[in-house]
């Protein structure tokens, strides 16, 4: 893909992402590792030259990895549509599956990586996960594929563990024109750990 041919999409700046197969079978274990290494950094508590030569090793890696950088049109990230949320590094693992009753349901787990303080998440991961799950909602139970969030509310009601498969659900609440009001919850077993409400509006065509 050239440069700016994105721009010619329907779609304007959100066009449902082109799959492909760049980055090869080792892609999904690079993005593992990166996660593992994102738990590693907010846990380690290793001495000094552990320390120093693990920084030499990631400028290294960084050297390696810089004269291929490209924009997200090229990147992998987001289009292995063979690897959980395409290969997409930002946002937590999770698994989704659209239920008999016409709703969204499926797990999440929170890593080291996420960790707020005392062994509970950090709100904004929460915050990631909730957009994350209600716009993957809105998508599959409308079947529009661009839409952005406009607003997103969150109801923290009981301290999120990482570490620990939790469980989610969410659905449809109402739809008026371009705008998808859609809400969801997360619990652990029976224990109500946070829920959330959103406004996604659909893009008109070029939007960006």
């Amino acid at each position: 893909m050239v440069a700016g041919e994105h721009q010619k999409h329907p779609g304007g700046g959100f066009n449902p992402p082109e799959p492909t197969t760049k980055g090869g079978p080792d892609y999904g274990r690079f993005i593992d590792a990166v996660r593992r290494l994102q738990d590693h950094a907010r846990a380690v508590d290793a001495p000094d030259e552990v320390i120093t030569e693990a920084a030499d090793t990631l400028e290294k890696l960084s050297a390696l990895l810089s004269p291929y950088d490209a924009d997200e049109w090229a990147s992998p990230s987001g289009r292995r549509m063979d690897l959980p949320l395409r290969g997409n590094i930002l946002t937590m693992p999770i698994g989704a599956h659209k239920t008999e009753d016409g709703r969204m349901a499926g797990w999440a787990r929170f890593a080291r990586f996420h960790l707020g303080r005392n062994g509970a998440v950090h709100g904004g991961s929460l915050g990631m996960l909730f957009d994350t799950v209600l716009g993957l909602t809105t998508s599959v139970l409308t079947g529009s594929p661009r839409q952005r969030t406009a607003y997103l509310k969150i109801d923290y009601r009981h301290i999120v563990p990482i570490e620990k498969e939790l469980q989610f659900d969410a659905g449809i609440d109402k739809v008026d024109g371009r705008k998808i009001f859609v809400s969801g919850k997360l619990t652990d077993g029976d224990t109500l750990l946070a829920e959330a409400e959103a406004l996604f509006v659909k893009l008109k065509p070029g939007q960006p």
